[in-house]
């Protein structure tokens, strides 16, 4: 079936984020689910009591919300879920792999819901049908055939719920092996180790009353009106009710503008709009670090000078004295640092740094919130600890009103790290999973994203299991992700639709249809339950609300189970009595993880229940026992030798790959734009007017562009139309994942091994395809 797709075309977007647009996208997206009355209904049941989890973003409810607790965002992840359009043996075969691949992402997803379990070997080139029985012993004869555990990867998508996470690595550690990569390791895996060092906690400190409270809130590097819309209405009442609001990100992106809220009849039957920001500051990419630095520069020469007048000075000295560690060492690190390198790094003026330092310094109650704009950096965990660091020297962790908030991505990617899915798992967690199972735990690290991509190349990793996500399309240096799951004796996805992960294949591979969160789970017990963790660490309940399209979709949790079942038996964990009642394995989960006592009484709360967080009572689970100020040196230069082919040719352009507003993850909703003004196309080049002349090119022209790298691999992708764009200088964006190829797999953070997808050195070459498109 052929998606819909406009002609191409750029116009710049000038009105404030949600409003009309978002209205028009949510009825366009519900009539071409094909099923528009069942959805209408079913998008009033999302993140109500008793209904089910928006499969989006990881966003929490207010306390306080009304019968709309849906954005544009998760009205398109619903829709595209609920939709009546199927994939079945009959598509397969009449399309071969061969024949798929020549699509797009978009077009494949378009196609439907996967209905019944496929299987695939390299003597042909069609997917045929398989037995569920079948498939699981499939599965379960590679896995018993492997030399060593360690030669079996596990992967698991942020949308997974906490009960089917569980039971995936309590099945991967009964088997052996803590290779468990995740799509923590691709986003917000720097977050996790960088906030663990300083305050013990790897994860954010803020609850949904904390921002409601808040007098300052700074927004670094991540982009609320695509990646979690829901954001914009507290940040544009914070606005409204006197509250400082500042936006520090190289795009200046509509939803940091401008808000028109769609549930506010004044707004959008006036036109009227709120401001989502009090000051907008756009540093050079990679340079959130500097700007840090250079606010805590102007702190401590503010506090020295009060010290010399007798004054209080901006600083929290009672604070820092009783709670922190390393005050001394970070103090004499920042004073060193020269201004001119905070400045040529931050890309900000002296003034613009003390502006950001003035709200600071105003604020009582601060917020700092971040996205992948920060983490997705060579230098992401020093950046995250230098931001911890400012916060610190305050006192602004531990009170109402203030602290660390990473904005999370999928729906439950902080959940699936509570319930274990971790390649380095804590000693006690395994400490309590013997205790409670009675076996031996491995106890050597697993391999995260990028080294189980390596591992696979090397034919160290043989089985490739992924629980959800498109892992094909998702990760770093295409090429090489695509020759390493080629070279797998066995592959397998755990899916709901179509993605490119299921063509990119070992020399056997099955495709196991799952529930979706929209859909009734119907086990022996009855209707079931499943539980997520949003960004503020509530966990609530989920509960399907429609009748699957076929009755040969399973859960994630019975595919898992039978999965297990047919590798390792029932003699430590009887899988197939878990799966007939999810309460089974909640009351697993409350037996071996702190703070889900009661676990499954309280889900029944309406809104769930708060998962304690240590450091936001200023308990702090470091080695030091205290908050740690991290001495982090600026880096030498953002631009790395590496990012230099042979260290002669140097980047035209240093690029950051991105989302467009028309999409979630790997998930392409449309080939359209609305906040950046594109229709009908994701291969644009967004570039500064001046960068587009300075390198001999013309707006519209279309070029090839070409990842630098100190190596051997030839990264490239084509027949990329050039849009002029404000943007600053030097710096170029493009979307992912079609620029996912230029991201060398050896480009990734110190400590955290993200891939550094939001500084990507490259250069431009005119293309094969050489008219002009504007």
């Amino acid at each position: 079936m052929k998606p819909p797709i406009e002609p191409f075309r750029f116009h710049p977007y000038r009105r404030p984020a949600a409003g009309w647009g978002a209205l028009r996208s949510v009825a366009h997206t519900t009539r071409a689910s094909q099923q528009a009355l069942k959805n209408l209904l079913l998008l009033l049941r999302i993140n109500h009591h008793g209904g089910f989890d928006c499969p989006s973003c990881a966003w929490g409810e207010a306390p306080d919300e009304g019968r709309i607790r849906f954005c544009e965002n998760g009205a398109k992840a619903t829709n595209w879920e609920a939709t009546s359009r199927r994939v079945d043996a009959a598509f397969f075969r009449e399309n071969s792999i061969t024949d798929l691949l020549r699509h797009t992402d978009y077009w494949l997803e378009f196609q439907g819901r996967l209905t019944e379990p496929m299987y695939f070997d390299s003597e042909g080139d069609h997917y045929r049908p398989i037995s569920w029985d079948a498939a699981f012993e499939l599965v379960g004869r590679h896995l018993n055939a492997l030399a060593s555990a360690d030669e079996a990867a596990f992967y698991t998508s942020g949308r997974a719920s906490n009960e089917v996470a569980f039971l995936y690595q309590l099945f991967a550690r009964v088997f052996g092996t803590n290779n468990l990569p995740d799509c923590s390791n691709m986003c917000h895996e720097a977050s996790g180790y960088a906030l663990k060092e300083s305050i013990g906690v790897g994860k954010g400190t803020c609850t949904y009353e904390d921002l409601e409270q808040a007098d300052t809130l700074f927004i670094f590097g991540q982009n609320p009106g695509s990646n979690a819309p829901r954001m914009l209405d507290p940040v544009s009442r914070a606005v409204k009710r006197g509250a400082q609001v500042v936006a520090i990100n190289p795009l200046r992106e509509a939803g940091l503008q401008r808000f028109q809220a769609p549930q506010n009849p004044v707004e959008m039957l006036t036109d009227g709009a709120t401001p989502t920001s009090s000051a907008y500051f756009r540093p050079a990419l990679g340079g959130d670090m500097a700007v840090a630095r250079g606010v805590a520069k102007i702190l401590f020469e503010r506090q020295e000078r009060a010290d010399n007048d007798g004054g209080a000075g901006p600083l929290d000295l009672e604070f820092i004295r009783e709670h922190c560690n390393g005050f001394g060492e970070y103090r004499e690190l920042v004073t060193e640092t020269p201004w001119e390198h905070i400045l040529q790094q931050s890309g900000l003026k002296k003034e613009e740094l003390e502006q950001i330092a003035d709200i600071y310094a105003r604020g009582k109650r601060v917020i700092f919130c971040w996205g992948m704009g920060i983490t997705q950096h060579y230098h992401g965990v020093a950046t995250i600890q230098e931001l911890t660091n400012l916060l610190l020297l305050r006192g602004q962790i531990g009170r109402p009103g203030c602290g660390a908030s990473p904005i999370r991505g999928h729906s439950n990617v902080q959940g699936d790290r509570t319930m274990g899915i971790n390649e380095r798992p804590a000693a006690d967690f395994l400490d309590s999973l013997e205790k409670r199972f009675g076996f031996s735990c491995p106890r050597e690290p697993g391999v995260n994203v990028v080294q189980g991509i390596g591992a696979m190349i090397e034919g160290r990793i043989k089985v490739f299991i992924g629980l959800g996500g498109n892992f094909a399309q998702a990760t770093p240096d295409s090429q090489r992700t695509h020759e390493a799951l080629r070279s797998c004796d066995l592959t397998v996805q755990i899916s709901t639709k179509l993605n490119r992960s299921h063509l990119v294949t070992g020399r056997e591979a099955l495709i196991l249809p799952c529930l979706g969160r929209t859909d009734i789970d119907e086990q022996a017990a009855g209707p079931q339950a499943v539980t997520v963790e949003d960004t503020f660490s509530m966990v609530h309940a989920s509960y399907g609300q429609l009748r699957p399209l076929s009755s040969r979709i399973r859960s994630e949790c019975a595919i898992v189970a039978g999965i297990a079942n047919a590798t390792v038996g029932s003699e430590i964990v009887d899988w197939l009595h878990l799966v007939e009642d999810y309460s089974r394995i909640r009351d697993l989960i409350e037996s071996v993880i702190p703070g889900f006592d009661d676990f499954n009484r309280r889900i029944g709360q309406p809104g769930g229940f708060y998962l304690q967080n240590a450091a936001a009572k200023r308990h702090w689970k470091t080695a030091s026992g205290q908050a740690n100020f991290k001495s982090n040196p600026l880096l030498d230069s953002l631009v790395r030798s590496e990012m230099c082919d042979k260290g002669e040719r140097r980047p035209d352009l240093l690029l950051q790959t991105m989302r467009s507003h028309d999409q979630f993850n790997t998930t392409v909703y449309s080939p359209n734009d609305r906040y950046r003004g594109i229709t009908g196309s994701r291969q644009v080049l967004f570039a500064n007017r001046e960068d587009i002349s300075r390198l001999g090119f013309s707006e519209g022209q279309r070029v090839d562009i070409v990842s630098l790298w100190d190596d051997d691999v030839d990264r490239r992708v084509e027949g990329f139309t050039l849009v002029a764009y404000d943007i600053p200088p030097g710096q170029a964006a493009a979307y992912y994942p079609e620029t996912n190829p230029l991201v060398p797999l050896e480009n990734y953070g110190i400590g955290s091994f993200t891939p550094a997808s939001k500084l990507v050195g490259v250069c431009l070459e005119e293309s094969a395809a050489t008219e002009r498109i504007l």
